[in-house]
């Protein structure tokens, strides 16, 4: 190592830095500041160019040359040191952290450089004093999409599960989600919302039972978790219903002797038939076997007794059939193959999906009938809503109530007129909210409000707790309104209010009116604007040629479409899907 005087503006920027993304120009204006009083503190570290070249490569110290040279420095100190075989890689990311950490995406890219220069993430971890778990997280960023590494560049990180979620899905699914996520600059990113989004369920390898004949004759491609445990089996697959009728297919050609497959109820659990007692030790002679799908997509098995059958009337002794009096012992009451399979029932579900919306697009629909199916879609088990009512939140068994008010015995709906109203005010209050958090429903809730005259409704915030949140230019403005003379202090206005307000007067700040604000309106017809544009673009391109969505009228908005009246005859033609509900 040796101590040299050099011109910075003769010094080369070393392109394998680790710190790239810029800094802030207040830490760039300190540190002009501390060089032009005290000069250089720490000298640079430079190596020779690497072609043997006169000049040197700045190895550490690239803000200090810089700052330096806008000082109006003609030398400065540097170390010259002995030129790396990683081209100094490693020394400037070492010399990096230990000066002021970079942030995670500057951190991913210089080690992604020191694995191209062949060092293993072993030894990385070693040589940095970091965790292999660490260095393998931040590998993940080499999967994620650039505008997201972006806003992670300002230190805005989701955690690693969140991390591991939004690296596996594809470039494509991550654009989309980021395109509806992206947050307002300045703000940080809803991460839990963007890997919920993009999160996929993940049926393994090692929990399949059947072999190589069904995976293939299913079509099941296995995909591999390079970032799971070392000793474990990590393919897998997001194929789930592939790999459940693979699964049920297998169950099917394995059943033991007296066995059945068993449904499972909503918690996973086996529902074994009426009256049968479960086995939970090493099952008898006459005890069944069931074999059930847990959540995880695992073959379980179950064993159970049936209840002795009762003797006939007349007849004496327990009952028996041909088979048990010949000693042969009786077959299982359950079935071994169910009537429709797994896949059948996931072809019935989508006839009837399709026939629904189209009758849902198509149909004569009266006023009340469709304020009727509205409320009793909220009961469906898709459906969650994070409700303002309580802040709980609420899954179709809330909403069941609201239904059951509409339905007869029979299966039908009633269309009483005051029947639906109460059920249809009834689901809006669980569901409308402009609580701030998980339950803001946000400017669809302002709409209602305005349109149905809520402002009316507002409490009086003429009170000591509300007025306290208001800054001293709010106040006084308030007073003003109220015809109440500001005082010189602020408590003292906030009692003078307070006494102003009283149970004769109500006092309602502006920003708590109902009326929508402009910008959220705006974006919220544009958001309408770009889906519908996105969807008949992704309509037209799905089968090559127009469906009808992009000749749509549309009024206003972009979501209020003229149907044609389906009492008059009319019916579109077959290549004009839907007249503005496109079936997906």
């Amino acid at each position: 190592m040796e101590l040299k005087f050099v011109d910075p503006r003769a010094l080369t920027e070393n392109p394998d830095r680790a710190r790239r993304s810029k800094s802030s120009p207040q830490a760039d204006a300190l540190l002009l500041a501390t060089i032009k009083a005290v000069g250089i503190v720490q000298p640079p570290v430079v190596a020779p160019q690497a072609d043997g070249g006169n000049g040197y490569v700045i190895d550490a110290g690239h803000r200090r040359v810089r700052q330096a040279i806008a000082a109006g420095l003609e030398e400065i100190a540097v170390l010259v040191i002995d030129r790396a075989d990683d081209g100094g890689a490693m020394r400037s990311l070492a010399e990096t952290l230990a000066h002021d950490q970079l942030n995670p995406v500057d951190q991913w890219r210089a080690i992604e450089r020191l694995v191209a220069l062949g060092w293993s993430e072993e030894a990385i971890a070693l040589a940095l004093a970091l965790p292999v778990r660490q260095i393998r997280k931040l590998r993940l960023l080499a999967n994620v999409l650039p505008a997201m590494l972006d806003q992670m560049a300002r230190g805005d990180m989701p955690n690693e599960q969140q991390l591991r979620t939004i690296a596996a899905a594809s470039v494509e699914e991550q654009k989309e989600v980021w395109k509806a996520q992206k947050p307002k600059k300045g703000d940080t990113a809803a991460w839990w919302q963007v890997a919920n989004a993009l999160s996929k369920t993940r049926m393994y390898a090692r929990d399949a039972s059947f072999g190589d004949d069904l995976r293939a004759a299913y079509g099941i491609e296995w995909a591999e978790d390079l970032f799971g445990p070392a000793d474990e089996d990590n393919r897998y697959t997001t194929n789930v219903e592939a790999f459940l009728g693979a699964q049920q297919e297998w169950m099917t050609d394995n059943l033991p002797k007296k066995g059945a497959i068993v449904e499972v109820n909503n918690w996973g659990q086996p529902e074994l038939p009426k009256k049968a007692e479960r086995i939970y030790g090493k099952p008898g002679k006459g005890d069944r076997t069931g074999l059930y799908l847990d959540r995880d997509g695992k073959v379980q098995s179950v064993h159970y007794r049936m209840p002795e059958p009762k003797p006939a009337k007349g007849q004496v002794g327990p009952a028996v059939n041909d088979a048990t009096a010949d000693g042969d012992e009786a077959d299982p009451v359950a079935k071994s193959r169910p009537d429709v399979t797994q896949k059948g029932q996931d072809m019935i579900g989508d006839f009837r999906t399709d026939a629904l919306h189209e009758a849902l697009a198509r149909a004569p629909i009266e006023d009340e009938m469709l304020m009727a199916l509205l409320v009793i879609a909220f009961a469906g088990r898709n459906v969650r809503v994070d409700s303002g009512a309580n802040d709980t939140v609420f899954g179709p068994k809330r909403f069941l109530r609201h239904a059951a008010r509409l339905v007869t015995e029979d299966g039908s709906l009633s269309f009483d007129p005051a029947t639906v109203r109460v059920a249809a005010r009834s689901m809006l209050i669980d569901v409308l909210s402009c609580r701030r958090g998980m339950s803001n429903s946000g400017v669809v809730a302002r709409i209602a409000g305005q349109t149905i005259g809520a402002d009316g409704f507002l409490a009086n915030m003429g009170s000591e707790d509300f007025l306290v949140c208001l800054s001293r230019q709010a106040l006084e403005a308030a007073a003003k309104e109220a015809g109440v003379q500001p005082r010189a202090r602020v408590r003292e206005t906030r009692a003078a209010l307070v006494e102003q307000f009283g149970a004769d007067e109500t006092f309602v700040h502006p920003a708590a009116l109902f009326s929508p604000d402009r910008n959220e309106l705006l974006d919220l017809l544009r958001q309408g604007e770009d889906l519908d544009t996105d969807e008949a673009a992704e309509a037209a391109d799905g089968d090559g040629r127009d469906d009808g969505a992009g000749d749509q009228e549309l009024s206003g908005t972009g979501s209020e479409v003229e149907l044609p009246d389906p009492a008059d005859g009319d019916r579109p033609d077959e290549d004009e899907t839907a007249y503005g509900i496109a079936a997906e």
